[in-house]
């Protein structure tokens, strides 16, 4: 994540198209304890404390601290939109936690510092191949760590039944299954309806491959050019970008991409949420 500018990432201002310019929002004091939800990554936490002007949220169920701007229209109490501000005696000391700036890491979490792995919990994080798994593992792969988190490559939403059949899913034992287009009346809402359950969370994107979710920008694009019904996405998309090998292309795009700000919301709030199911377990 960019330091103290953070440019036009999801930390830039509202998601979800929700601010019109001349509306205007309820500010809300972000006192110490006070819930809220951050739009762009969908991160519900406490609110604990402020770093350069940011605000620090706690996780209720694994822990993770993570810094976010107080942009207008960026958070949401309850059913509303809000704006945070600092509460006065936060405001008056600069907004500072105290000693240096916090670190954080690629997916924006406090960065607690060396630390040894967790020992493996039996809850995976499941996804449908090896570009979904190398895009989690390069943002999300401290907190994963640090809450002993194994994914694993599912090869396609067609395997999940049988994997869940093996698995067996219970309460010490959840599923969070992260799945591309997740689209209404597609085969994999379908297959996500009837298979979601009290130990299995489906999370997905709109995106036919996760190279979709990687913000254009990051990648020198002003938009994912638009391939044709029937023709491979990927094939489409090397011809599109002038590579002919799809390995090659994929690791070039991956090298671009630095923090969940390179990411779009929808692939960040599903792979925050999955990662809170399988870490609320003991």
């Amino acid at each position: 994540m960019p330091e103290r500018n953070l440019g036009r990432g999801i930390l830039s201002g509202s998601i979800d198209g929700e601010w019109r310019r001349g509306r205007e929002y309820r500010e809300v004091a972000a006192v110490t304890g006070l819930t809220v939800t951050h739009l762009g990554s969908r991160f519900t936490g406490v609110v604990v404390g402020f770093d350069q002007g940011a605000v620090v949220l706690r996780s209720p169920n694994t822990g993770l601290e993570r810094l976010f701007s107080m942009h207008k229209a960026s958070f949401r109490l309850g059913d509303e939109t809000v704006t945070l501000v600092m509460p006065p005696a936060a405001a008056r000391s600069g907004g500072a936690s105290g000693g240096s700036a916090l670190r954080r890491t690629a997916s924006g979490s406090i960065d607690a510092g060396p630390l040894r792995a967790r020992v493996a919990r039996q809850s995976r994080v499941l996804v449908e191949g090896i570009h979904d798994a190398e895009l989690v593992e390069k943002v999300w792969g401290d907190d994963l760590r640090v809450e002993g988190i194994v994914v694993e490559r599912l090869d396609g939403i067609d395997h999940l039944e049988e994997f869940i059949e093996v698995f067996g899913p219970a309460s010490d034992a959840r599923l969070g299954v992260l799945v591309d287009h997740l689209v209404d009346a597609s085969k994999e809402s379908r297959i996500a309806q009837r298979l979601q359950g009290p130990h299995v969370l489906i999370r997905g994107t709109p995106y036919v491959d996760v190279w979709q979710a990687i913000r254009p920008h990051v990648v020198g694009l002003e938009s994912w050019p638009a391939i044709p019904r029937g023709r491979s996405w990927k094939e489409g998309i090397c011809e599109a970008m002038g590579e002919s090998d799809p390995g090659r292309l994929w690791r070039r795009l991956l090298s671009q991409v630095r923090t969940y700000a390179d990411l779009e919301p929808a692939l960040v709030g599903a792979v925050e949420s999955l990662i809170d199911f399988v870490a609320e377990t003991t």
